[in-house]
């Protein structure tokens, strides 16, 4: 397994372990300490996308970045109206001086801010179950797709966007995360309807990759930085979280979700 197909598995898992440790405690203790991993991987976001769009006399990608952290923390901390106006700032001060891709950086900055606006209003809002939900069927749909894909291969879902994205491990993902729900549901947390909800946003999730892949390929990097072993940059592992969170946020505003808040 030190060579291949296989050869980025053992960081790629380790960092993996040591992320769901320092997210699996932040979501439990919620409050402060989830507030504050939120705001760290928000700037890390916005600072990646910022460094893949960048062009002469773009604003400074680090200063980006520090604006999102400020963000960011308006919305977690700051009661009251003005949460929208703190989800654009990134993206209009972004796009205030050239920048390679501008209708890009803004789109997706306003995502990632969206991102930690969901996080902190469903963690907050609604409890800790539904955030492990989310995680669970992000989790588990990225992990059945990465092996489903190695190893029954099979025809590309999207080869001009995605090259490495195969129909097989779309499929695998959809079928993992229809087990998360009904794992959810057996356990009591939540109804049936979580069976079908689930792939949906796993769905999403999937997007949300295809998205940051199509970002990366514009900007002809293969990894939006090299924050994280194995895994690339902060983007490259919470992609499908952005979007899933984004999908989760929009169906509590229109349908009931039914997990059990806790």
């Amino acid at each position: 397994m030190s060579g291949g197909k296989w050869g980025d598995l053992a960081p790629r898992v380790l960092s993996a372990v040591v992320m769901l440790a320092v997210g699996a405690a932040a979501i439990w203790a919620g409050g402060l300490w989830f507030k504050l991993l939120v705001i760290v991987a928000v700037a890390a976001m916005v600072w990646e996308l910022a460094r893949m769009t960048e062009a002469p006399g773009s604003v400074p990608a680090l200063w980006l970045g520090g604006l999102g952290a400020l963000a960011m923390t308006g919305i977690a901390f700051i009661p009251g109206f003005g949460k929208l106006a703190l989800v654009l700032l990134p993206a209009i001060i972004g796009t205030f001086r050239p920048r390679r891709d501008a209708g890009v950086f803004a789109a997706y900055a306003i995502v990632i801010l969206l991102t930690g606006l969901g996080l902190v209003v469903l963690r907050e809002g609604f409890g800790l179950l539904v955030i492990l939900w989310i995680v669970a069927v992000v989790v588990v749909s990225d992990v059945a797709g990465y092996f489903a894909g190695r190893i029954l291969g099979g025809p590309k879902f999207w080869p001009a966007v995605s090259p490495k994205k195969t129909w097989s491990g779309t499929v695998a993902g959809w079928v993992g995360a229809a087990l998360v729900g009904w794992a959810f549901h057996a356990a009591g947390h939540g109804g049936a309807g979580l069976v079908w909800l689930s792939p949906l946003v796993a769905f999403a999730g999937q997007l949300g990759d295809i998205a940051e892949s199509a970002i990366k390929r514009r900007a002809g990097v293969k990894d939006s930085s090299n924050l994280i072993p194995g895994h690339g940059g902060v983007m490259d592992r919470f992609d499908a979280l952005a979007f899933a969170v984004v999908a989760v946020l929009v169906l509590v505003n229109l349908v009931s979700v039914p997990v059990i808040g806790g």
